[in-house]
């Protein structure tokens, strides 16, 4: 499941960043900031009428990602099989 997917209030724990292509300086950023595999996260809020942008709480941080991004962190929901 893709991380854009996540409804508010969600937890899920990151699988894995997908590169758009080679090099992808936008999967690299996520990495870095911490959208790493394991690591837990909520949706802590999400645009007007569904857009952009998502608020993401990694541990005691909070981003704020365009749909687009979101879209390339592969999470997995607590509790799910």
């Amino acid at each position: 499941m893709r991380l854009s997917d996540l409804p508010k209030g969600a937890t899920a724990v990151v699988d894995r960043v997908d590169d758009a292509h080679a090099s992808d300086p936008i999967a690299q950023r996520l990495r870095d900031l911490g959208f790493v595999a394991g690591e837990p996260l909520r949706v802590v809020a999400i645009g007007p009428m569904g857009a952009d942008p998502l608020l993401i709480q990694i541990g005691s941080t909070r981003f704020a990602l365009r749909r687009n991004e979101a879209a390339r962190v592969k999470v997995r929901q607590e509790g799910a099989a």
